[in-house]
């Protein structure tokens, strides 16, 4: 392990690396030091994780099965290393220990899930409530709480209880929606009192998408044979507006029955990259649009106009699910805040309509994404294959949503880089993620630059707090602040970027 001496002075050469590096390269960033006094009072930060990556304990304590849990071990080949979240980081045992390190981050808020089979192992009120679980969740809340952290809780983060894929298929089916109104009803009674900041779902589009269009994440669906099932041309469509009319009855039930009383918020956390036109033409710049609109507009032009956008309408036609008059009002304008995730930005380029093709989700937005322009990326890569850094891109998407959508209350709750899992290097060199801090630093700086320009953000969440399991790719890459040494108990070591996020948010 590092000693504090040799950690002191990592630090000091990594900020000072890291602010001639910013300012060699991009002009527009001034020199100075970004601190938690350059936002504005009241500004929350945080960190975050959720249940399915984070817990492990997948068969205790009363715990039901969910997809991820079903699909890692049916298809342990679909995993990049075969591995599972049986066990994850073991935050589950580890709470208290996790909830100091938060804490010692200086951080305001923590951002988790709670996992819907282990509260109601059957996904419904009627299979009965796992009290062990419901007590788990109680105690992290109060250790939270106890420290002067506040929690920020996701109701669904992927992990669908695998009960109700095998009563009616999940999603797929409307029947989702009121089961998942009663799951949300528990948690408004059980955790409300002290909850004050509740999200619905976790990126839609992006279980749409890798569960039902590519067939990348559970339940694995798509049209390809490889798949395990699925249409890609209708089924994330379908999915998505599930997903919609869920957390609109939802949020109805708890601004009648609990905001008055419990005086909360509630929102939707939603996946947004920005597109750039590859070319300087007006068929680039529509297909951008377009990209924009299958991505981040997919859930907010429901949420803010009650329909799906024109360019959503005019292409997937007949495919693309409609809205009654009574569910367009009650979806229109069904959030407190929106939770925005903002990692990476793409070029686009426009694609004619192809005739006698299968219709795919993957396809219907007529765009081309990619990452270079004359040969040249977008920005340096990260571990990820579609994780380039492009600082510019959060104000560009924060300014475009300010715009478009009436400036809605937004909270940064996803941002962050990977590196890879490399086994064979040592902790003390593992902990020396010069290029995280290089990362946040350019985008906390154009966050600000957003908010001086009218952007109503009201916080920023790193993601993640911890390494962990990271879907499909398992435990092969390391989004975390903190490193977990999945080789020694999973002992946690703070990496070089958190002793730089415990200095940016010192307080006076």
């Amino acid at each position: 392990m590092i000693t504090m001496a040799n950690n002191m002075f990592a630090l000091f050469v990594v900020i000072s690396l890291t602010f001639a590096f910013t300012n060699a390269e991009d002009p527009l960033l001034e020199i100075g030091n970004l601190s938690r006094k350059s936002f504005p009072a009241g500004f929350i930060f945080g960190a975050g994780g959720s249940s399915h990556q984070f817990e492990g304990a997948a068969n205790k304590s009363g715990k039901g099965p969910n997809i991820w849990d079903t699909y890692t071990h049916n298809h342990p080949e679909r995993i990049a290393d075969g591995s599972n979240g049986d066990v994850a980081i073991d935050q589950y045992h580890r709470y208290k220990e996790d909830v100091q390190i938060i804490k010692d981050l200086n951080m305001d808020s923590y951002r988790f899930s709670i996992s819907w089979s282990r509260i109601l192992p059957k996904g419904k009120l009627s299979g009965g409530k796992n009290l062990d679980g419901i007590q788990y969740y109680n105690n992290l809340i109060n250790e939270l709480l106890d420290n002067g952290i506040q929690p920020l809780v996701t109701l669904f983060h992927w992990d669908l209880p695998q009960a109700l894929e095998d009563e009616y298929g999940g999603l797929l089916n409307s029947s989702i929606i009121n089961d998942f109104r009663d799951y949300a009803d528990l948690c408004f009674h059980e955790f409300g009192n002290r909850v004050k900041d509740w999200v619905t779902f976790n990126e839609p589009w992006m279980f749409s998408y890798g569960g039902y269009a590519l067939g990348t994440l559970a339940p694995g669906r798509c049209s390809n044979p490889t798949c395990l099932g699925g249409n890609s041309g209708t089924e994330p469509y379908i999915v998505s507006h599930n997903q919609i009319l869920a957390h609109a009855h939802a949020v109805r039930l708890y601004k009648t029955k609990y905001q008055a009383k419990q005086n909360g918020k509630i929102g939707i956390t939603l996946g947004g990259n920005w597109y750039l036109p590859l070319g300087d033409n007006i068929e680039d710049e529509l297909a951008a649009m377009r990209a924009f609109d299958f991505q981040f507009g997919w859930f907010m032009e429901p949420l803010t106009t009650g329909n799906y956008s024109l360019s959503m309408q005019n292409i997937v036609k007949t495919r693309l699910p409609k809205f009654s008059t009574e569910q367009s009002r009650l979806v229109k304008g069904s959030f407190d805040f929106i939770g925005l995730n903002y990692y990476t930005t793409n070029y686009v380029n426009n694609v004619p309509p192809q005739e006698g093709v299968p219709p795919s989700y993957t396809t219907d937005s007529r765009a081309n994404l990619s990452f270079e322009k004359n040969g040249i990326p977008i920005g340096p890569r990260a571990a990820s294959s579609w994780l380039y850094v492009y600082p510019r891109g959060l104000r560009l998407v924060l300014l475009h949503i300010k715009e478009k959508y009436n400036n809605p209350i937004i909270y940064i709750h996803e941002n962050g880089m990977d590196e890879f899992n490399d086994p064979t290097l040592p902790v003390e060199e593992a902990l020396l993620d010069t290029f995280r801090i290089d990362y946040y630093y350019r985008h906390l700086y154009y966050l600000r630059s957003a908010i001086q320009l009218g952007a109503n953000v009201k916080g920023f969440f790193a993601w993640s707090l911890f390494d962990n399991f990271e879907w499909g790719e398992g435990y092969t890459f390391r989004f975390g602040l903190n490193y977990i040494d999945y080789e020694d108990g999973l002992k946690r070591y703070p990496k070089v970027s958190a002793k730089w996020f415990q200095n940016f948010l010192k307080r006076n």
